[in-house]
């Protein structure tokens, strides 16, 4: 690896003004998303720093103006003329769509970041960047008005011993015009998890902005993982029961393709939570980095099953999803040339990287399973409990596999089905018990909106076997109406029948509890659907408010006294309504509020750290009472009374 890096180590691939023009082909959208991939994209080019073994400290500032300052101590960007722009490097780099040669060999060995093309689309979409390099004994500072330099390169004397480079931006309102205030939640999320994938990186978050977020002091949070995914792991498991204490670890390297994976089975868990990651992006979609996994897993296991005389000769192998179950896995890789499909980075397709994970995977997976029998025997025992389960589900699967969609002229209170068979175009609301059922059936639009009602609290698939879960009329009726298939198989996104499935459900605690089994069951039955935003929660109005011949719709506590204390008059007459429930909601009113696309407000159900929502739906649905207890003790001070419903 040279530590020579320079000017002419940065390939120019265009301009600016095409960034500009359709920003979301660079960062996603203009919404929020988009608003904090452009801090991702600051980071990543420290992180890749630290990859490259250069950078130990990153800090992340957001200011009270909007800005974001991120600095890092690595070599800093180089400073000496381009040798095809005639502009200093740092210029360059800031105003040319490029990449650091991560993609030739020669600076980087691999890079994250959208695409390689990261910090001049950040610089193209704020209103002013200022970028600082230590860097040769010199402190070199430059402006930029949207994409473009306001001043020259200005050098003085620093510390001789100082290097790295700070970029301050302010997003900019001509681009994010919607929204333009960071998510402390979300940025903390990606930091941590960069922490975990980078093992000793130090990474420090803080948020200046005092008055914004009603802090007297700024809140500062260190990241700092030397265990690395194995950590992360250890993190996602602490609330269960682990068969074996410590992860099995593996890493290793072959083809310049590095991979780190960590693995450990849990005896109360009934369904797998697999991460993938390549250059530090999370695959969401998968790829050959988790098939490589996924398969070295179910031919060593079987052949020890095999070896240990757990399976005889004429016994069937068992399944991938048995021997997964209760898996906890973290799979990091590092590819020089990475091979995404998608302009998101969700699915990594370097077929090379599947036979690396395979073979890095079997020899030390092996090796430490032949070491350790009780540990292989725990594992063993509980996969071929998950395949005996599974035999026992069989029939009910079949039934489900035959059933065809779901009639409702024959099926009362079932699926009212729409008219429009283009799944793309259609939509369900999941709605709780016959009487909104009812109200949701007549306000509906029937050539595009399903509804199917639900009777009562659905079963808890956190802590139930598959035979329950299969047996269960709600549950069939859930995975037949929207053609979900069988729990453990991939997920086939063309047999969904609708894409968009709407949780619409009362605005008290019974609505909120059914709310979160329905979220359970899609997390753990077929995941996908959140990870790829099919799920959407509907937000049905508290109250209505009748002053004269005008009526208002809000919804929530603080919307009601706003507009009391806005447009109303002191002394006004007007009459206020609490909707205890979507069946005391007229069709018409039903529709107005809460099914008509053109007045409608959806929540997208999306998971930003997928490591703590698995944390959470372990708390607050599994078995074990001591950390839903510790869990209750801690957040419920946050807890408003007084918005109980008993």
């Amino acid at each position: 690896m040279t530590t020579n890096y320079s000017a002419d180590q940065i390939q120019v691939l265009e301009g600016l003004e095409p960034v500009r023009k359709r920003p979301g082909m660079y960062i996603g959208s203009t919404g929020p998303r988009g608003l904090h991939h452009l801090v991702y994209e600051v980071v990543d080019n420290a992180v890749d720093e630290a990859l490259a073994g250069h950078c130990k400290y990153i800090h992340i500032y957001l200011n009270a103006d909007g800005s974001v300052k991120v600095t890092d101590d690595g070599r800093g960007i180089p400073t000496d003329l381009h040798p095809r722009t005639g502009k200093s490097a740092l210029e360059t780099v800031m105003t040319v769509c490029m990449r650091a040669v991560s993609f030739d060999g020669n600076s980087y060995k691999v890079s994250g970041g959208l695409h390689g093309v990261g910090i001049s689309v950040v610089n193209a979409l704020s209103e002013w960047v200022e970028a600082q390099v230590w860097r040769d004994h010199k402190v070199h500072t430059q402006r930029f008005e949207r994409g473009v330099p306001k001043t020259d390169l200005v050098m003085e004397s620093c510390d001789r011993k100082q290097t790295g480079t700070a970029i301050t931006f302010l997003p900019d309102a001509q681009i994010f015009t919607t929204e333009r205030e960071f998510d402390y939640k979300t940025l903390s999320n990606r930091f941590r998890e960069l922490a975990y994938l980078n093992a000793g990186v130090e990474i420090t978050f803080q948020d200046n902005r005092l008055a914004l977020m009603g802090l007297d002091s700024p809140k500062i949070e260190t990241y700092r993982y030397d265990g690395g995914i194995k950590e992360y792991v250890d993190y996602m498991n602490r609330d269960k029961e682990p068969i074996h204490e410590e992860c099995i670890f593996v890493q290793g390297e072959r083809n310049n393709v590095q991979v780190e994976v960590a693995l450990q089975w849990c005896r109360d868990a009934y369904s797998d939570n697999l991460l993938g990651f390549a250059n530090n992006i999370r695959t969401i979609d998968g790829g050959t980095h988790l098939e490589g996994l996924k398969t070295v897993l179910t031919r060593t296991m079987n052949s020890l099953a095999r070896k240990r005389n757990k399976l005889k000769d004429g016994d069937t192998n068992l399944g991938g999803e048995h021997i997964r179950e209760g898996l906890t896995a973290v799979i990091s890789v590092k590819v020089p040339d990475p091979e995404f499909e998608g302009q998101t980075k969700t699915k990594l397709g370097n077929t090379e990287v599947r036979g690396i994970v395979d073979s890095l995977v079997g020899e030390v997976l092996t090796e430490y399973l032949d070491f350790h029998p009780p540990v292989v025997d725990a594992i063993l025992e509980k996969a071929i409990q998950a395949f005996n389960a599974a035999e026992a589900a069989r029939r009910a699967r079949e039934l489900v596999r035959r059933k065809s969609v779901l009639e409702s002229s024959t099926l009362p209170g079932k699926l009212a089905d729409c008219s429009s068979r283009d799944p793309s175009a259609s939509e369900i609301y999941i709605v709780e018990g016959d009487s909104a059922g009812g109200s949701a059936k007549q306000g509906r639009d029937r050539g595009f909106q399903a509804i199917l009602p639900l009777r009562g609290k659905i079963l808890n698939i956190e802590k139930t076997d598959d035979a329950k879960i299969y047996k269960n009329n709600e549950i069939q009726a859930l995975i037949t109406a929207l053609g979900l298939g069988i729990k453990g198989e991939e997920f086939d996104a063309s047999q969904l029948r609708y894409h968009r499935i709407i949780l619409m459900t009362d605005a008290d605690v019974d609505g909120a509890h059914i709310r979160t089994l329905l979220l359970t069951f899609f997390y753990r039955y077929q995941r996908d659907l959140i990870d790829q935003g099919y799920i959407y929660i509907a937000c049905p109005p508290l109250y209505k408010i009748e002053r004269g011949r005008s009526h208002y719709y809000c919804y929530s506590d603080r919307e009601l006294q706003n507009l009391i204390r806005d447009e109303f008059p002191a002394n006004a007459n007007y009459t206020i309504q609490r909707f205890k429930g979507l069946g005391e909601m007229m069709p018409v009113q039903l529709w107005d509020t809460t099914m008509n696309p053109e007045t409608r407000t959806l929540k997208k159900i999306d998971i930003e750290d997928a490591a703590e929502a698995d944390r959470i739906f372990t708390i607050l649905m599994g078995d074990r009472v001591a950390p839903r207890r510790e869990f209750i003790e801690t957040h419920g001070s946050r807890l408003n009374l007084a918005q109980l419903d008993i």
